[in-house]
């Protein structure tokens, strides 16, 4: 897609790009957010999340910060730790001239990834062996684990923010996780408070059985160290 074409900066271009809103402009936080697909005119699906006077506020910016721009650190920070994540396209934020914020994270499409609990409402229990679940809860814990560890915690990880991709067929299958929707996400000084949020939060807002929990909570305690156990129970 080019971008600062005729004088116009990046931000002005992908502001005036739309698409289809998957996500319809939520009013909260003092403005509103929402989410529009888009296509980069190579065939490649793009993810736009555009906001206007969206903000948190922090010992750090007590006078308010975009959300996106608190969702771009940790995207860059869950990078660095091995986390996955969606490729960062563009990010930015401006004021208007009547100084309100606008800000804009676009993103790539996850391609070939869906939902955890799409996932499984669509039949992957019976559609894949045992192995490849088992796989799946594996990289899904140390996808956390790597987060945690980094005392990131995700804030808001409920099934749908955790995608999943299978690669190939039957037992021989991979698979890999990803997780999105980090605009909540925060540095705790306790990695293991982190994780003790996180996990709780997944257990009530995921699609998970009870010996999927089990199971991941085993991987995620061999990623993680004897510091978690007990945790997410």
């Amino acid at each position: 897609m080019a971008v600062a074409q005729n004088g116009e900066s990046r931000f002005d271009y992908y502001w005036r790009q739309q698409g289809e809103w998957v996500e319809e402009p939520n009013q909260r936080r003092g403005g509103e957010s929402g989410v529009q697909r888009l296509s980069d005119g190579n065939g490649k699906v793009l993810y736009a999340k555009r906001q206007v006077g969206h903000i948190y506020r922090s010992l750090l910016h007590p006078f308010g910060r975009p959300t996106v721009l608190r969702e771009l650190d940790a995207l860059n920070s869950f990078e660095q730790l091995g986390v996955r994540v969606p490729r960062i396209v563009f990010c930015g934020a401006e004021r208007d001239p009547e100084h309100q914020w606008r800000a804009l994270l676009v993103s790539e499409a996850l391609d070939g990834f869906v939902e955890l609990d799409t996932w499984h409402a669509e039949g992957a229990r019976e559609r894949y062996p045992q192995v490849v679940h088992e796989r799946m809860l594996k990289d899904l814990a140390d996808n956390l684990a790597r987060m945690h560890l980094g005392h990131w915690q995700h804030g808001c990880l409920y099934g749908k923010h955790v995608f999943i991709k299978v690669i190939g067929e039957g037992e021989q299958a991979r698979v890999e996780v990803a997780l999105l929707d980090l605009e909540k996400c925060r540095r705790r000084i306790s990695c293991q408070r982190a994780a003790g949020n996180d996990l709780r939060q997944l257990r009530r807002h995921s699609s998970l059985n009870d010996t999927e929990w089990q199971t991941l909570l085993y991987f995620y305690q061999m990623a993680f160290g004897s510091a978690v156990k007990g945790l997410g129970r």
